[in-house]
């Protein structure tokens, strides 16, 4: 508006008229402020987040620093809360006013964060993710932090109003308890007490929870529970500093070289801080690779580690041994299958590969009374003809062979496809407690491992020659029979 006047206009008009246009300019631009909803375009992880909201109850936003996790999540929390829902948006819709609570670790930390977000700054409120003219009631608490609200309502399309109150992890448990909710938001993340009591508000009305935080405690309860334990009911959205269009690339590399080495992984990528507990300490960026097309004469060998409750896994490695790099150039991981149906996978990426197994191949099948290798290798696959192993005195203990993937990564010579996502899922989670490597969802870790001991034992796959009328037969070797 004011760009219509030039300064020989503005010059024209009296005090009082030049006051009016102040006043008017003052109101457009707080109106303006009141439509940070409708202007709000998730980045695509943003929008993972959001529509995961469909189908799984409990949701766990995990990224780095200044990323727009507690952003995405005030959005969600005032799309709830008035009912109005962008096209873009396919997560869980609430139909009618719901009743829900934001909270953060501290009163000061809920009032600078989730309480901000949504309803703006101390003193400009109504300028946040709710709009301000939906808002129908603010109240202050009555004692504690200054500035620090009781709760709110607000107006929700359907006619009704929605209830949002909030709360801090510090007051404990007991305040956590006695209401029914269709919705909580934990902005960062809270104790596994608080976390249960909070969901168990959502229950009776089918509702959900939202996590949003930068995962600095490590490997706790509540990051457990999302990223070791199995459920239908829960999700992960991982969001990076390279999935952030706001930053440059020259912006990026200037804030993670500003992170202390041990955080940067947390603060910059959302990976659970686990320090002097990662049983890799190396970053996943430093073993990432494109994957390319490997050449024929690179031997190659797989690992695999038997489960059956826990995963059956394998993982696959391609060697050059001209520069003595590794690669792992893909992995499988599935639960509750027979050797069989393993085989058929197994066997699709190359019969000819050699595999690699540990010692718990000699264990008996109940059913059959045949070794686990013995059932594998009746499949036609082919087994290695004795467990993983080093040929020195390093044997088959764990921990010589930890330390030679550990060199191989710190010299640059151990690499892994970037679209292995399992994978690197159990990278970030690999971690020692009390200075035991942590047996749980370490699978595909222990076939890296498995298959890196007999290396030596890699083969090129190179075709025999036949007479035509001769029947194809597999190629055999001394080694890879019992």
């Amino acid at each position: 508006m004011l760009e219509q006047f030039s300064p020989e206009n503005l010059a024209l008009l009296s005090d009082e008229e030049l006051d009016q246009l102040c006043r008017t300019m003052d109101a457009l631009v707080r109106d303006d402020k009141k439509r940070e909803l409708e202007r709000y375009d998730p980045y695509p992880k943003q929008l993972e987040f959001h529509n995961a909201g469909k189908t799984h109850r409990e949701r766990l936003f995990m990224a780095g620093n200044q990323l727009g996790k507690t952003l995405g999540g005030s959005m969600e929390v005032a799309m709830h809360l008035t009912g109005r829902y962008p096209d873009w948006f396919e997560g869980k819709r609430f139909e009618a006013p719901i009743r829900a609570w934001a909270a953060g670790v501290t009163g000061e930390s809920t009032r600078d964060n989730p309480q901000r977000l949504l309803l703006g700054p101390v003193g400009d409120w109504g300028t946040g993710s709710i709009p301000g003219d939906l808002i129908t009631h603010t109240q202050k608490a009555s004692h504690g932090v200054a500035e620090l609200l009781d709760y709110i309502t607000v107006r929700h399309i359907s006619g009704g109003t929605s209830f949002l109150a909030f709360k801090s992890y510090e007051k404990g448990r007991e305040k956590w308890q006695g209401e029914s909710l269709e919705l909580i938001w934990f902005d960062e993340e809270p104790p596994s007490k608080i976390y249960a009591e909070g969901l168990t508000r959502t229950q009776a009305r089918g509702g959900i929870t939202m996590i949003t935080f930068t995962p600095l405690l490590g490997m706790s309860d509540v990051v457990s529970r999302f990223l070791m334990e199995e459920s239908e009911d829960r999700h992960v959205t991982q969001m990076t500093i390279d999935d952030a269009a706001h930053y440059t690339d020259k912006d990026r590399e200037m804030i993670v070289a500003g992170y202390l080495e041990h955080e940067r992984e947390a603060r910059a990528r959302g990976v659970p801080v686990m320090g002097s507990g990662m049983v890799y300490p190396v970053t996943e960026g430093g073993l990432q690779v494109k994957p390319f097309a490997i050449p024929d004469y690179w031997p190659r060998i797989a690992g695999i580690d038997f489960g059956w409750d826990d995963h059956t896994a394998v993982v696959y490695i391609a060697w050059d041994r001209d520069t003595d790099n590794v690669y792992v150039y893909d992995c499988y991981k599935v639960n509750r299958q027979t050797p069989a149906i393993h085989a058929v996978s197994i066997k699709g990426k190359g019969s000819w590969i050699p595999v690699a197994w540990p010692a718990d191949g000699y264990s008996t099948e109940k059913g059959s009374g045949k070794s686990l290798m013995r059932l594998y290798k009746e499949q036609d696959v082919n087994m290695l003809f004795t467990h993983a192993s080093y040929e020195d005195d390093r044997k088959m203990h764990v921990e010589p062979g930890i330390m030679d993937i550990l060199d191989r990564m710190k010299r640059g010579g151990f690499h892994v496809f970037t679209h292995l996502n399992d994978w690197f899922d159990e990278f970030r989670l690999y971690h020692r407690e009390d200075g035991k490597i942590y047996k749980k969802h370490d699978h595909l870790m222990d076939a890296t491992r498995y298959a890196v001991m007999m290396l030596r034992f890699a083969q090129t796959h190179i075709p025999i020659k036949r007479d035509r009328y001769e029947p194809r037969q597999r190629r055999k070797t001394s080694y890879m029979s019992l």
